[in-house]
C-alpha cells in the first residue's frame, strides 16, 4: 500500500494499514465515502447556521469558538485512534467544526461589513470552486499523484505545522509574527503558498480514498475517509478567508 499517502494525517497509509480487510459487499466505496462526506457536509452547515443566528442574536460567540476549537480536537484525536468508531463520531465533529466554521465566519463577517461586506460568501465560493477544480484535476488525471509529489506535499505540510505550532507557543511570550496577519506582500504570498498546499492536500485525499477503496477497506473507513477529507477542506476554508481578509487590508 504505498500508495496510501496523504499530507492529512487522518489519511494517512498507517490509518489504512491498520484495518482489517473484508469480503465483498462490505468493503469501503468511492461513491458511499461521498455520499458519507455529503452527510457530514450537511452536519457543518447545521453547526455553522447555529452559530452564524447566535452572533446574529448579539450573543457571545467565544463559547461556540472554543466548544467547537476543543471538542473538535478531542474527537479527531479519538477519531485517529478509534477509526471503528468513526460512523458515530464523525458527525458529532463535522457539527463541532460547523460551529467554529460559522461562529468564526460571523466575527469576520461583522468585522468587515464596512469593508469587504461579501467575504464570507467569497470564501465560500471560492473553496468550493478549489475543491471542484482539485477533483477535476484529479479525475481526468491532468495531475498524476507520483510519489515524489505525495513526498513533497507531505513534507510541506508537516513543515508548516510545526512552524503553526512554535508560532502558537511563541506567541504566549510575546513573540508574535506580523505576516500572519497583516496584508504585507510577504504576507499575502505566504497566505497564497498555505492556500495552495491544502488545495493540493486535496489531491492526496481523493487518491488515497480511490486506493482504499480498491484495496478493500472496511466499510467504516468510508466515515473515517469523509472525516479526513472534511478536515482539509475546513482547513482550506480558514486559510481562504485569512487570504481575504490581508488582501482587503491593503485597500
Amino acid at each position: 500500500m504505498s500508495l496510501f499517502k496523504s499530507g492529512n494525517p487522518t489519511l494517512s497509509e498507517k490509518q489504512f494499514q491498520q484495518t482489517v480487510f473484508v469480503q465483498d459487499g462490505q468493503q469501503m466505496t468511492v461513491k458511499g465515502t461521498m455520499n458519507k462526506f455529503g452527510f457530514l457536509m450537511l452536519m457543518l452547515s447545521a453547526g455553522a447556521f447555529f452559530a452564524w443566528n447566535w452572533e446574529a442574536q448579539g450573543k457571545n460567540i467565544m463559547p461556540l469558538v472554543l466548544t467547537g476549537t476543543i471538542g473538535g480536537l478531542i474527537i479527531a484525536i479519538v477519531i485517529m485512534f478509534k477509526k471503528e468508531w468513526s460512523g458515530f463520531l464523525a458527525p458529532a465533529y463535522a457539527l463541532l467544526q460547523g460551529l467554529f466554521v460559522g461562529a468564526i465566519s460571523a466575527y469576520f463577517n461583522f468585522l468587515f461589513q464596512e469593508s469587504y461586506p461579501d467575504i464570507i460568501m467569497h470564501a465560500v465560493g471560492l473553496t468550493l470552486a478549489v475543491a471542484i477544480t482539485m477533483f477535476l484535476l484529479y479525475s481526468f488525471r491532468i495531475i498524476n499523484v507520483t510519489n515524489r509529489l505525495r513526498s513533497i506535499i507531505m513534507i510541506a505540510t508537516m513543515s508548516l505545522a510545526v512552524f503553526y505550532l512554535i508560532t502558537w507557543i511563541l506567541g504566549f511570550f510575546g513573540v508574535h509574527f506580523a505576516f500572519l496577519t497583516e496584508g504585507s506582500t510577504f504576507g499575502i504570498i505566504f497566505s497564497l503558498i498555505v492556500v495552495v498546499l491544502a488545495a493540493l492536500n486535496l489531491l492526496l485525499d481523493f487518491d488515497m480514498i480511490e486506493q482504499g477503496s480498491a484495496a478493500g477497506a472496511p466499510k467504516y473507513m468510508e466515515w473515517y475517509a469523509g472525516f479526513g477529507l472534511l478536515v482539509t477542506l475546513v482547513w482550506l476554508y480558514i486559510e481562504i478567508l485569512r487570504l481575504l481578509t490581508k488582501l482587503n487590508s491593503r485597500d
